[in-house]
């Protein structure tokens, strides 16, 4: 191999490891899930899917809201609780 083909073929695997690390292979993984999706789930399938993932966001917020109020109760950052003592015979 000559040196204009050596570094030709080097600029190139450059060019596609640059591609690689700037999210170019996760963009395309993106397209074929997406494309898979729309050939095997219908669209209401999709709907109900898609209504699914949102409730299950909002169960999540809802839990972090819950526990986000109880830190901000006063009170709450005290100690913990007293320990209690049980013999075992």
């Amino acid at each position: 191999m000559d040196e204009r083909r050596t570094d030709e073929m080097e600029s190139r695997i450059a060019d596609l490891e640059a591609r690689l690390r700037g999210g170019e292979r996760r963009a395309s993984m993106e397209t074929a899930f997406w494309a898979l999706m729309h050939n095997v789930f219908p669209d209401e399938t999709r709907r109900h899917m898609r209504a699914a993932g949102r409730e299950q966001l909002l169960a999540a917020r809802s839990y972090l809201d819950h526990w986000i109020a109880k830190l901000d109760e006063p009170g709450t950052a005290a100690a913990p609780p007293e320990r209690e003592t049980i013999e075992v015979e």
